[in-house]
């Protein structure tokens, strides 16, 4: 039945798989493989090349693949970066689109010489490249730069982030040879601004070769106005007035802006640019510590297609401010993580109210929110509506059992449900009982009284019933660290998910083999699971659950103190694709057991550290 079905149509049903599950299809026949092939160029994955000579089959292999998106890692100007760069450049330049060298060290030959070669490019990732911009050389030859214009020409997105040697000259010679650009980011780039009426007014013979200013890159998004709609100035430190000329600039029509951590943007500046930038589609004004409820109120005003928007951070943000919110229509991702005034009375009211229909929320985040009480979240929960796919109420302290059920009642489709550090939740939430009205002279017995609310005759042990966990059996993440009150009781009884990806028990002190092995039965494609400081784990647990997962990756067992090289071995032998594995702190597990770990897995990093004379000594092997 596989070999009979259309390529065209395999691949479009692959085409709605995971990542891992299309790896897992690839291996069912040559056709899916082929398929799957297709399916991961369409979907634009990104392939994490390390630099090594190693790696230099893989690249052949991509190449005959047609892959077009690679990140590069740990480049610098040594003879084996060379042969990687060359290599890329002979097998995937002709087709590759999306090139990522973040935080590489390439020289400026290798660079040129590898652009010259891709000549399909249309995202480029230099942030942190800082051994490019030293010399401010880079591009100073005219013939070399009318070359790289030509391999650019096609360029649409370029990241500048994190660049402490990036000068006008240097930015101005780059930016010239892509002139299709859309989407630029300075992120954290030292930007200088020299206030005044001349911003703009300079010509590329005034740029500076030692500084970045603000008044040239004014001067190039004049130029380029009518073609870049999406511009990233986080951290850059950027002044109210500097905002303000930003928005006027005559045909600038920004549809992403973002601003995180320029902490002396005002509430006016803020207004000013809802004003000037109504098309804006995604705002980040997150640790902007200056701004309040005013420009909140700005933003519902003047933005009035708004689809994401962060606030994280905002002190001085209160529930007066979310009340506005209710006129984002078309909102799909709020981020109000560490408002630490917002209470959530007023953003159930205004998310309720939103166009007098259920808002198109897709993603939503209340960490750190520690004001956030049961009362609150219980009158926003029910109005979010069934697009909501992500949750984020991590260390939301005072949320107990009630928000938990109130969760798995209204919200099934969740996909990301994170509630670190919510120690008020405890098993009578997860399996959706009521928790019982104790005497004030009685002692409280919950696994006695767990027993005999949900148990049968045939199995003794408490079963899940009303809105338990398990009704939410979309999730593909789940964090649960430190909600310290979670039993084996309810762990081996609602941890039953096929899709989990990703998950955190972490700082679980009732933890033990029992549950491991169930969550090991019930969640077979993990990817991800994170379980420092359990440290009621043991061996004989790990020898039990480590099959079940084969997709792991990355294994967090720090600080699990009575697992030994036991563990390292069973893990070894059945998580074939493991990636990362933290055993820092297991006094069980000695570094001589991790080197033969490693020996027999060399492409996984192990992370291991003890306590030698008074110092934590950590090595990365």
């Amino acid at each position: 039945m596989a070999e009979s079905l259309p390529l065209e149509m395999v691949t479009y049903i692959l085409s709605f798989l995971p990542l891992s599950d299309q790896k897992e299809a690839s291996l069912v026949s040559r056709a899916w493989y082929c398929a799957a092939q297709i399916a991961l160029r369409e979907a634009s994955v990104q392939y994490n090349i390390p630099v090594s000579s190693a790696s230099l089959p893989a690249i052949k292999s991509l190449g005959l693949r047609g892959i077009t998106c690679i990140s590069l890692t740990n480049l610098d100007g040594s003879p084996a970066s060379l042969q990687v760069l060359r290599s890329v450049t002979h097998h995937l330049g002709p087709h590759l689109q999306s090139l990522c060298l973040g935080g590489g060290s390439p020289t400026e030959a290798s660079f040129v010489a590898l652009i010259l070669g891709c000549p399909a490019l249309r995202i480029l990732d230099l942030s942190g490249c800082n051994s490019l911009f030293t010399s401010g050389m880079l591009l100073a030859q005219p013939e070399t730069a009318q070359q790289v214009q030509q391999a650019l020409s096609g360029l649409r997105e370029l990241s500048l982030a994190s660049l402490r040697d990036l000068a006008d000259l240097s930015f101005n010679r780059l930016s010239s040879c892509a002139p299709c650009l859309e989407r630029l980011s300075l992120a954290y780039c030292h930007l200088t601004f020299q206030l005044g009426p001349a911003w703009g007014t300079i010509g590329p013979q005034d740029s500076s070769p030692s500084q970045l200013s603000f008044r040239n890159l004014l001067r190039f998004l004049k130029e380029r106005a009518g073609r870049l709609h999406a511009l990233d100035l986080s951290g850059t430190g950027l002044p109210p007035e500097a905002l303000r000329a930003l928005g006027q600039v005559a045909g600038l029509q920004l549809q992403e802006l973002s601003l995180h951590s320029c902490r002396d943007l005002s509430t006016e500046a803020v207004a000013a640019l809802c004003h000037q930038q109504p098309g804006l589609t995604s705002l980040d004004l997150s640790g902007c510590s200056e701004l309040a409820d005013g420009a909140v109120l700005a933003v519902s005003r003047g933005l009035r297609h708004l689809r994401r928007l962060s606030l994280r951070k905002l002190q001085r943000l209160t529930d007066a401010g979310c009340s506005a919110l209710g006129g984002l229509c078309e909102l799909q991702s709020l981020d109000l993580a560490e408002c630490c005034l917002v209470r959530g009375r007023e953003l159930a009211q205004s998310l309720g109210s939103v166009c007098a229909a259920p808002p198109p929320l897709a993603s939503l985040s209340l960490a750190y929110c520690s004001s956030l009480k049961d009362a609150s979240v219980l009158s926003l929960i029910p109005g979010l509506g069934p697009r909501l796919r992500v949750l984020d109420l991590s260390s939301c302290v005072a949320l107990t059992n009630q928000t938990l059920q109130a969760i798995c009642t209204y919200l099934t489709r969740l996909s990301v449900l994170r509630l670190a550090w919510c120690k008020e939740l405890g098993d009578w939430g997860l399996l959706g009982l009521g928790e019982p009205i104790q005497a004030p002279s009685q002692e409280p017995q919950p696994h006695e009284e767990l027993e005999y609310r949900a148990s049968s005759p045939k199995d003794p042990s408490p079963q899940p019933q009303g809105p338990s966990l398990l009704m939410l059996q979309a999730l593909q993440e789940l964090d649960l660290t430190a909600c310290s009150k979670l039993t084996d009781a309810s762990l081996t009884k609602v941890l039953q998910f096929p899709q989990l990806r990703q998950l955190s028990l972490s700082l679980l002190p009732a933890l033990t083999d029992k549950a491991l092995v169930a969550v090991a039965k019930g969640c077979p494609s993990l990817e991800r699971l994170a379980l420092s400081h359990c440290s009621l784990l043991s061996d004989q647990g790990w020898a039990q659950a480590a099959s079940s997962w084969p997709r792991l990756q990355h294994l967090n067992l720090s600080s699990c103190s009575q697992l030994t090289e036991q563990t390292l071995d069973s893990v070894g032998q059945a998580c074939r694709q493991l990636r990362m594995v933290d055993v820092a702190m297991c006094p069980g597990i000695s570094i001589a057991s991790v080197r033969r770990f490693q020996a027999q897995l060399p492409e996984v990093i192990c992370i291991q550290s003890r306590f030698v004379g008074g110092a934590d000594l950590t090595l990365t092997l």
